[in-house]
């Protein structure tokens, strides 16, 4: 449904759902599981005190985020009639809305299509309460906005890469998929510019600001992680190791997890090698290109990461929602894996949180399942991707594939002048 009818529908759903999903998180609707509210009213808020003295928390070993993070978690301080906890949700449901409302405007014309919208209609309430219990709502409405805004202004495409970078690290994938030549040089560039300016700006107001990188270097196996498997398996059968609290999440602790995480950060970077060819192997860069290599990109890093926290697959639907609005996107088995994915997540975190902490049948079943879908839909997105821009092969029912200067110059604009 492409038309009026399909938009209204839409809204109408996303309404729905998102109310449903503030009743949730504001208590008004208890639901049973872990109350995944506290990281907001206790850390963040406790966060937002230490960073209203001029400091970050640089003796907090849980802030694990680059410095631009501190405008997130002060956020809720735009609306001093609320709560902090009541803000931010209120930050995160308007953030959560700017969204849809770029996917709709981007999903207007005969060559795109609403698909993306309704991927994230569906896959916020899918993720449950956590999608508004943390901050990456925000930084996927950052990262969504640069990747459509990058298809007639690549600099505004890199500045806000390095915005998204400089709150959470993964939006710099984004530019992965860039077409070479002057668009690369002016996407890129407007990334490093705006990254450098921002960076020295938060290391001089504030001390602390690149704290952040030893806490993440230390960080170990979490037990929803693709390595965690191993042990979730082994701890059946004899493993004398155990789960802890470890660095702000809940990791395995004891023999051999060093090597798991070890294998974890050499997946990660066969994941770098692969985009590096993938890259340097490209010929035909379309309208989706961008899309379709960010898509990909967090694929990769999220399923080989040590950690992959429940709200690690807001991400993933976000960029999955963008790569829906082309037609000529080869992602709709992956997107739809991911939705899948999405669903189990809920269930596992926060309502069944329990059994994989103790890698029970129910757990173990969970895990598998989850991350399952997630190696599947990485694979199948980094194979349609390779073919469709390295083997030039065209899309099942599609027209043979543009180069990425022609798709541009038939593509209708997406965000304004």
């Amino acid at each position: 449904m492409n038309g009026p009818t399909g938009t209204r529908l839409a809204l109408a759903v996303w309404a729905v759902t998102r109310v449903a999903l503030l009743l949730c998180v504001t208590k008004v609707i208890t639901l049973s599981g872990p109350d995944v509210t506290s990281d907001v009213s206790v850390i963040y808020h406790g966060w937002s005190e230490i960073l209203k003295t001029g400091t970050y928390p640089r003796s907090d070993v849980t802030w694990q985020y680059p410095p631009l993070a501190a405008l997130a978690v002060l956020s809720p301080a735009l609306l001093p009639f609320l709560d902090y906890a009541s803000a931010f949700f209120v930050l995160a449901f308007l953030c959560d809305g700017l969204v849809l409302g770029l996917l709709l405007y981007a999903g207007r014309g005969t060559s795109r299509r609403k698909a993306g919208a309704w991927v994230w209609v569906a896959g916020v309430p899918l993720l449950g309460t956590t999608a508004y219990a943390r901050y990456d709502v925000m930084v996927t409405a950052v990262a969504v906005a640069a990747l459509l805004a990058g298809v007639r202004h690549p600099r505004v495409l890199g500045a806000l890469a390095a915005v998204g970078a400089l709150l959470k690290v993964w939006p710099a994938l984004i530019l992965a998929g860039t077409a070479r030549g002057p668009l690369t040089r002016r996407a890129w560039t407007a990334a490093a510019v705006t990254a450098a300016g921002l960076l020295l700006a938060c290391t001089v107001a504030m001390p602390g600001a690149l704290a952040f990188l030893g806490f993440q270097r230390d960080r170990g196996t979490e037990v929803e992680s693709l390595g965690a498997l191993v042990f979730h398996v082994w701890r059946n059968f004899g493993w004398q190791g155990r789960v802890e609290l470890h660095y702000g999440s809940l990791e395995f602790l004891g023999p051999h997890v060093p090597l798991v995480s070890t294998l974890a950060l050499g997946l990660s970077v066969a994941a770098f090698g692969w985009l590096l060819v993938w890259r340097l192997r490209a010929r035909d860069f379309l309208v989706s290109t961008p899309a379709d290599a960010a898509f990909t990109a967090v694929l990769l890093f999220t399923t080989t990461s040590r950690v992959i926290s429940p709200q690690y697959m807001l991400w993933l639907v976000g960029l999955a929602a963008v790569c829906l609005v082309f037609r000529e996107s080869r992602m709709v088995l992956p997107a739809a894996l991911v939705l899948l994915a999405t669903g189990l997540t809920q269930w596992e975190f926060p309502f069944g949180f329990v059994h994989v902490v103790s890698s029970d049948t129910t757990g173990v079943t969970l895990m598998f399942l989850r991350n399952g879908l997630l190696v599947a839909a990485t694979l199948i997105a980094c194979r349609r991707l390779w073919r469709q821009t390295v083997s030039g092969a065209p899309r099942d029912g599609a027209e043979p594939s543009t180069t990425e200067s022609e798709a541009g110059r038939a593509a209708e604009p997406v965000v304004g002048s």
